[in-house]
């Protein structure tokens, strides 16, 4: 006789596991779609037809298409882009005088051999020229004065690298270094192109403009540009050959407008017409000749006079040779500068140094 199984009521546990199992959602499955179907499509899917080579190809086209947008990205891709799509004077150029000859020289070289370096142009939001000219200006104006020389359809476009401006410093900085390097700006230049930068907000002064443009320069020649500054800032506007000002009579004349003369030299510069750098240079020298000791500022009282008495302070021989000696006379410090390579410029220069440190922060 068989043996009856016994049944026995689930329990409360059981019952909420079987409501669970019931509850839990079944994986998704292709509609009408037979197993065996699921599992072929699965299997080709896991397969790939290509052969190794087609694969390997496909894996360079890939690494190729990433290194192309990383050097898109990094402004490393030289694009031909038309001329007329290239707004030169989108930032105020630092240069004021494109040599002709010179430019001839660069026309005849683009022509035979084709432009080697590549301008730099940065996006803009004007439709009509979405580009702005970074560096390369002089390169742009040989190309452009080519395709009006000999018409449409030889020197459209140009080769250009778009930058992205900020990265590098600012347009200005990025400007002024590409000019320093390929062809030296005149000191004017120099001194113009700071002003300007800090008077179109990119710096706060003209200081931190000259300080951040020419960084690599040494103290020496970053005061020198300051003193060239001064003179577009008191002169720019009278002088009609500001290029052709040499170191040494720009740095005169920056002691002169320090001292108060600014209005002797412009009515000098104001009187008839000026037809040639030399013109221009003599009226300047002729009024720096003639100039007596500067004016005493009311706000700084004068040069208290040195009192008679023991010398004390103490000296410094430098590697270069010069040698500095501090003295004091009771009511005031000198600082004596001895040596060979002691001149006027260095004097001026060091002033300048000194006027810098010393002013208000």
């Amino acid at each position: 006789m068989a043996k009856r199984r016994k049944l026995e009521a689930p329990s409360s546990d059981d019952l909420e596991r079987f409501e669970a199992e019931f509850r839990r959602e079944t994986p998704p499955r292709m509609p009408l779609a037979a197993p065996i179907s699921q599992i072929a499509a699965d299997s080709a899917r896991a397969h790939d037809p290509r052969s190794a080579a087609e694969r390997a190809e496909a894996a360079r086209d890939r690494a190729d298409a990433e290194r192309f947008r990383n050097a898109d990205m990094q402004g490393l891709i030289l694009q031909d882009i038309p001329l007329d799509a290239i707004e030169a004077d989108a930032i105020v150029r630092d240069r004021l005088v494109l040599d002709a000859e010179d430019m001839a020289e660069l026309q005849q070289s683009i022509a035979t051999q084709g432009m080697r370096l590549p301008i730099e142009v940065f996006r803009t939001e004007n439709p009509q020229k979405p580009y702005g000219l970074i560096s390369g200006y002089r390169r742009l104006r040989a190309v452009q004065n080519l395709r009006a020389m000999r018409g449409q359809g030889g020197f459209d476009t140009i080769k250009a690298i778009i930058r992205d401006p900020d990265a590098m410093g600012g347009p200005f900085v990025a400007m002024v270094e590409e000019n320093e390097v390929r062809a030296g700006l005149s000191h004017f230049e120099r001194g113009r192109i700071a002003v300007i930068a800090a008077q179109q907000g990119a710096f706060p002064n003209v200081e931190a403009a000259v300080d951040a443009l020419f960084a690599s320069a040494s103290r020496a020649k970053r005061s020198k540009v300051r003193s060239f500054a001064l003179i577009f800032e008191e002169l720019g506007d009278m002088l009609m050959f500001p290029d052709a000002l040499r170191e040494k009579e720009g740095l005169k004349l920056a002691a002169a407008l320090r001292d108060g003369h600014e209005a002797a030299l412009r009515e000098a510069l104001a009187q008839g017409v000026i037809d040639s750098p030399q013109d221009e240079l003599m009226r300047l020298e002729e009024v720096l000749g003639d100039l007596g000791p500067a004016p005493v500022r009311p706000e700084r009282g004068g040069r208290p006079p040195r009192a008679a008495g023991k010398m004390r302070g103490r000296r410094a021989v430098l590697d270069t040779g010069i040698a500095l000696t501090s003295v004091h006379d009771g009511k005031g410090w000198t600082i004596r500068l001895d040596g060979q390579r002691v001149d006027a410029e260095l004097v001026e220069v060091a002033m300048r140094e000194l006027e810098r440190l010393l002013g208000p922060y």
